[in-house]
């Protein structure tokens, strides 16, 4: 049975909310994670520019002052998405990340895109699993030795809701991870929107795609990496959001065992503004559910099943089954136990440090 540490959204004078969060740290014994000089990935999702539901600078600045207490060498990260928008490549993820209040004189540390410049810097990790073989992980991430991941809790159109397995299951993968994840089938492409810039010629390993005079996919050789995705600038090659609810939500699982291989996890949970979709939407509808809590685990099927057991208690309903009716976030748990990365069993520690 795994450990969580819960306090609510209430305070007083002498005990604000990043109080709280740094007490509740404590409780939760994060001096156990951090060692002298550990590289220590704090995964974050910086929202989508006009997207206001994300958790807020001021928490990560937090946490990036604790780490530094404990000699770490904290560096807050995300890797760029799948989809095209602002933040689908480093320069225009950093811009938005900056826009939206990640900056290193507010969180005191530096930004790292995971995935580098175009989404293409990753390390492939054998999972071994029942959808994944070896997964590819953002670079940044895959090379830390301690991952803290901070999460907003919320709805997901795919899988229901939006956890830690979300965060680093998805978030921690490179575009071609993404792809792998989004996608049953091989990159499509539009030769209208194809401008022979060749790029996505030049990086293909298996020689599958051609330019003459535009692109061209050649499926035999195809091996659906979604390095071709990665290059593109144009639009001109796409995944195929074809993945179902249930594979989505099972290969996030193992995504999720693949990024925490070889390092300690301290997860964070934020529920509060839970909006009924992902952060990647420039925009965000009101919250389908009142604040919460903060929860924290170093388990994160714990942590996750904790999360919505507490969104229910407090409403007396699960709203993420009334406001997507056809996903089961069941999926995501269920593979993670599966798989050994948690456990749903968990003992509740709430802490009401403002008494």
């Amino acid at each position: 049975m795994s450990e969580v540490y819960f306090t609510d959204f209430s305070t007083k004078p002498s005990m604000s909310l990043l109080k709280k969060l740094s007490n509740l740290m404590n409780k939760a014994k994060f001096d156990d994670v951090i060692d002298s000089n550990n590289l220590t990935a704090i995964k974050i999702h910086f929202g989508e520019y006009g997207n206001l539901a994300y958790v807020r600078p001021n928490y990560v600045r937090v946490i990036v002052d604790k780490v530094k207490e404990l000699g770490g060498k904290p560096f807050v990260t995300d890797s760029n998405t799948l989809y095209r928008g602002n933040r689908s490549d480093a320069v225009n993820h950093l811009n938005t990340a900056v826009l939206n209040g990640f900056a290193y004189q507010t969180i005191g540390a530096p930004i790292i895109i995971a995935d580098g410049l175009r989404g293409s810097d990753e390390v492939k990790v054998p999972v071994n699993g029942e959808y994944v073989k070896d997964a590819k992980i953002g670079s940044a991430i895959a090379l830390s030795d301690v991952i803290i991941a901070v999460t907003h809790f919320k709805g997901h159109e795919q899988t229901g809701f939006g956890g830690v397995i979300k965060n680093l299951g998805m978030g921690a993968a490179s575009r071609a991870g993404k792809m792998e994840q989004h996608s049953d089938s091989k990159p499509q492409y539009s030769q209208k929107k194809c401008v022979s810039c060749r790029m996505c010629e030049r990086n293909c390993n298996y020689g599958a795609v051609r330019v003459d005079p535009v692109v061209e996919i050649d499926y035999d050789k195809c091996v659906g990496c979604g390095q071709c995705i990665a290059m593109c600038n144009y639009g001109a090659i796409y995944p195929d959001f074809n993945s179902s609810g249930m594979g989505l939500s099972k290969k996030m699982a193992e995504y999720t065992k693949a990024t925490l291989v070889n390092k300690r996890g301290f997860f964070i949970s934020f529920i509060n503004n839970v909006s009924p979709n992902c952060d990647c939407w420039p925009n965000n509808e009101p919250p389908i559910a009142p604040n919460v809590g903060i929860a924290i685990s170093t388990d994160p099927v714990a942590l996750d099943q904790a999360c919505i057991d507490l969104l229910i208690e407090k409403i007396g309903y699960d709203p993420f089954r009334k406001i997507h009716p056809n996903t089961n976030w069941e999926y995501q748990l269920e593979h993670a136990e599966k798989i050994g990365l948690g456990t749903r069993k968990y003992r509740m520690h709430k802490i009401y440090l403002y008494k």
